[in-house]
């Protein structure tokens, strides 16, 4: 078999490793206790890799030249020379990352929804998507609203508090979905996707709207899934973007909150009225300490990461490390695709609400300096070699609890591996009963593409 491999350090980005390195052992001894064996089960069917177009991202982009604007953009989604992205998000409204807030609609009581617009988004987000289309045009995207127009909640704000749960509200706010997805579908932009609420569980300073398990099921079964269902959409309804719950947490007066997965996931999915709308189940930030348990009780359902945890806006090979073993978490743990959040951005990763969050690719406008960051590199360990249709395989010892692998459509064997430790550490690579060694540098990040002969 032919086997290639790429490597990425601290010191040495995305290089080619000679082959030659690899020795291929005679010796069937599956004992020994640096190995990573390649079974016969297959799991979850991967649907792709990618980031969230973001207002600032697009305005960071229109300070370098159009080549450079051209070279950044193709590196993320170009198929052959980039990181081949094929799945993202995009916000319905502001994000935390729009340079101001704004929603589709905040005209007060339009329940009709007769001045929806997505006139903003002309300026940033259509042409931010529409660029990318060049190089992927079969890109996949997902949506989520960071909050309602105000006049929907209570109290009346765009960064905190809840839907208001009245018939006319919520028939209203599911016709603002409708309308955005036809909306964007008239500009040539299907969306795959939606998810009901950026980070329910968030009460922030910037866009944000809480959900209990409640509003959820009574928004899924009873408003969105029949109007989906009456307009014959074919976008997906998900149960998303969860950042929860964290189960216990301990409150300012001592006492102990308990906030347990039986009363969201469970309280929706128990609900055959709500669940069969509902095509999966999408988690971020502290959803990590869910996905297992929902892996388990609804093996059957899809499940994704929908935004990578975000940093500190210093972009440090440390921050990297974490995000590599983030990924390999969710995969281990069914994810079908796994999502960055901001793509590119100014030096610092300001946003307009007053935090600082690390970016794949950092545009400095003082300098017209374009820098990969190196969580760039570890997307693109992933992204770059595992193809839309790959089955993850399940891996074996003691070296699975820094790999994973995945057999692409075409039969090629993708296995990405970390080795976190800062000494240089052997594998060997068991697969059809075949052993290949490999000495793998202290804290790397390493795919190797196996294809048959």
């Amino acid at each position: 078999m032919n086997i290639k491999w790429k490597e990425t350090t601290s010191s040495g980005k995305w290089i080619d490793k000679d082959a030659a390195e690899i020795k291929n052992l005679e010796s069937k001894n599956t004992d020994l206790n640096y190995r990573l064996v390649l079974t016969e089960k297959r799991d979850q069917t991967i649907e792709g890799f990618g980031g969230c177009f973001n207002e600032l991202g697009w305005i960071a982009l229109n300070k370098i030249a159009v080549n450079q604007r051209e070279a950044v953009i193709k590196s993320l989604f170009d198929g052959e020379e980039g990181a081949n992205f094929n799945f993202c998000r995009v916000p319905i409204g502001a994000s935390d990352y729009a340079a101001k807030w704004y929603s589709h609609n905040e005209h007060s009581n339009d329940f009709e929804m007769q001045h929806f617009s997505i006139e903003r988004d002309y300026d940033y987000l259509l042409p931010y998507i529409k660029n990318t289309l060049k190089y992927k045009q079969d890109l996949k995207l997902f949506a989520s609203p960071w909050s309602p127009p105000t006049w929907m909640k209570t109290p009346e704000a765009y960064n905190h508090g809840r839907l208001i749960m009245e018939d006319k509200y919520l028939k209203a706010y599911a016709l603002y979905f409708l309308k955005f997805i036809q909306a964007y579908k008239g500009e040539g932009i299907p969306i795959h996707q939606v998810h009901i609420q950026n980070e329910p569980f968030a009460d922030q300073k910037f866009p944000s709207c809480l959900w209990s398990g409640e509003q959820f099921r009574v928004f899924i079964s009873k408003y969105l899934g029949p109007l989906f269902e009456q307009e014959d959409l074919d976008v997906e309804i998900w149960l998303g973007t969860l950042n929860g719950p964290e189960q216990m947490k301990f409150l300012p007066t001592g006492k102990i909150l308990i906030d347990l997965f039986d009363e969201y996931v469970d309280h929706v999915m128990f609900d055959t009225n709500a669940e069969k709308y509902i095509s999966g189940i999408g988690y971020q930030w502290a959803g990590r300490e869910t996905i297992q348990r929902t892996r388990e009780s609804y093996p059957s359902i899809k499940l994704m990461q929908t935004e990578n945890e975000c940093g500190d806006g210093k972009n440090t090979w440390e921050y990297a490390r974490y995000v590599f073993n983030l990924m390999r978490h969710y995969l281990r743990n069914g994810a079908c695709s796994y999502t960055y959040w901001n793509m590119v951005l100014e030096p610092g990763g300001a946003s307009t609400w007053g935090w600082n969050q690390n970016a794949l690719i950092t545009i400095d406008p003082k300098t017209n300096e374009v820098i990969y960051n190196p969580e760039f590199y570890v997307m693109k360990h992933f992204s770059s070699f595992v193809d839309p249709g790959a089955q993850r395989i399940e891996v074996e010892g003691a070296w699975s609890g820094s790999a994973v692998a995945f057999e692409n459509p075409n039969g090629d064997i993708v296995v990405v591996v970390a080795n976190n430790v800062d000494y240089t550490r052997e594998l060997l690579i068991n697969i059809n009963n075949e052993n290949h060694l490999i000495e793998l540098s202290g804290y790397s990040f390493n795919t190797f593409i196996i294809s048959p002969n």
